[in-house]
Parts: C-alpha cells; sequence; structure tokens
C-alpha cells in the first residue's frame, strides 16, 4: 500500500499535477473553550477504553477458567478495540492542542488503511463469535467437537486476513485518485468519503466499491449476527426452567451488549 502510493505521487509530480502532500483536519470549533473540553472529553474516553480492553485482555490471559473459545474471541476483540481506537484517536487529541491540524499524504493513507483494516476485521470477528454463541447455545452437544481450538483460530484469522485484503484495496483506490485541492478534511481522521470529496477526478468506481463494501461487511454481517441470535432467543424461550434461561441467556449477554455498543 505504502510504494503503491509514493509511486502515485511521483506520476503526479512527472505529469506536472499540482500535488498535495499533506491534509489539513477542519476544527471542531475556533473557541478554545470548547476544544479544551473536547479534549479532556475524548481523552477520558480513550483512557477508559485503553483500561477497560487491557483488564479484559489481563484477566482472560491469567485465570486458567477464562481459557475457553468464548473468551479467546472476547480477548481478540479487546485487543482489536484498542487497536481501532489508537488508529484515531492519539492523533486527533494532538491535533486538540495545535495550531496546525495537518497529516502528510502518507500519513493519511496509513490513518485510512488501519482503521478499515481494524474496523473490517472487528465487524467479521463480531460474526464469528456470534457463531461461536449459536453452537454453544443451539448445539450444546456438539460444541466441543465443532469449536475445537483450531477452528477457534482459523474463525480469528480469517477476520484479520479478510481486513488487510479489503482494506489494501480500498486504501489504494482512494490515494490513487488525483488530488488536486483544497487539502481540508472535514472530519477528525482520513475516512473513506471525506476524502472522496477532495479528488478532483470521477469518484464514480470508488463510490460503488466504497458501498459495496458496506454492504458486505456491515449489513451482511449484521444479518447474520441478527440471525444467529435470532436462533438463540428462539432455543433459550424452549428451555422449561427459569435457571436455565438464565443461566443460557448469561452466556451470551456479553456479546450481545458489545454488539450493541459497536
Amino acid at each position: 500500500m505504502t510504494s503503491a502510493v509514493k509511486r502515485h505521487l511521483r506520476d503526479l509530480e512527472s505529469s506536472n499535477h499540482i500535488v498535495v502532500t499533506y491534509f489539513q483536519f477542519l476544527p471542531f470549533s475556533s473557541i478554545p473553550e470548547i476544544q479544551g473540553s473536547l479534549f479532556c472529553l475524548l481523552l477520558f474516553m480513550y483512557l477508559s477504553t485503553l483500561v477497560g480492553n487491557i483488564l479484559i485482555i489481563t484477566i482472560t490471559m491469567v485465570d486458567a477458567a477464562l481459557h475457553s473459545p468464548t473468551y479467546f474471541f472476547l480477548k481478540n476483540f479487546s485487543f482489536l478495540e484498542v487497536s481501532y481506537t489508537t488508529s484515531t484517536i492519539p492523533k486527533t487529541l494532538v491535533n486538540f492542542l495545535t495550531k496546525r491540524k495537518n497529516i502528510s499524504f502518507l500519513g493519511c493513507a496509513t490513518q485510512m488503511y488501519a482503521f478499515s483494516l481494524l474496523g473490517i476485521t472487528e465487524c467479521c470477528l463480531l460474526a464469528a463469535m456470534a457463531y461461536d454463541r449459536y453452537v454453544a447455545i443451539c448445539q450444546p452437544l456438539h460444541y466441543t467437537t465443532t469449536m475445537r481450538w483450531n477452528m477457534c483460530f482459523l474463525l480469528s484469522a480469517v477476520p484479520w486476513l479478510t481486513g488487510v485484503l479489503v482494506a489494501l484495496v480500498q486504501t489504494t483506490f482512494i490515494f490513487t485518485l488525483p488530488c488536486c485541492g483544497p487539502n481540508g478534511i472535514n472530519h477528525f481522521f482520513c475516512d473513506l468519503l471525506p476524502l472522496l470529496k477532495l479528488a478532483c477526478g470521477a469518484t464514480c468506481k470508488n463510490e460503488i466499491t466504497t458501498y459495496i463494501i458496506a454492504v458486505l461487511f456491515i449489513i451482511v454481517l449484521f444479518l447474520f449476527i441478527l440471525v444467529s441470535y435470532i436462533q438463540i432467543l428462539h432455543t433459550i424461550f424452549k428451555i422449561p426452567s427459569v435457571k436455565g434461561k438464565g443461566k443460557a441467556f448469561s452466556t451470551c449477554f456479553s456479546h450481545l451488549v458489545v454488539v450493541t455498543l459497536f
């Protein structure tokens, strides 16, 4: 991805195009007090995210009772969440404290690639976690044979591989477009649609590709999770005892909360 972006910049320079070498984030407000308040709020949220997810990772690694497929996926998701927020928030916090809210062309491409990679991986991992809960609740007798450790590693590796490949295509499509100015991004990080608005060439194909990816990795995966939980809830409601229903629901409650928040 980096070499493709650098090669694109060299091609533009050799063809005497005006080359945008950096982007500038437009400020939320020109009032210093508001900037300070937003900085404190965002810093608190970011630190809370870091502390909470690092605690989850630490506890699931230390406690032997939590060495199960469910907590293996939860540990992976917590790592993704730390990386996902770190790909954008530190730069945003720095921008609150500086007058020049700039990011280099290559830095912007790297940030968008990391954000897209981690976002797509999270969506896929949530679907894998929903499948894990579906097997645990709806097919409990087959759980130990279906969710073996090699299957768990495969269900964790496939989201990462998917994220790497899709984000590479997405980022290359965006950053090989000619960008002749203006260079002000109306956002707090390098995201797809705000960058497309800055391109001075035809962006129709890029927009179609972006929406196709959004449908595949947001809507389709959301529907998969939704159908899984409809089956899970249907199975839980068929359990005769209240205690049995509560125990079954408690095993998927944490994942349900994570999906809802995401």
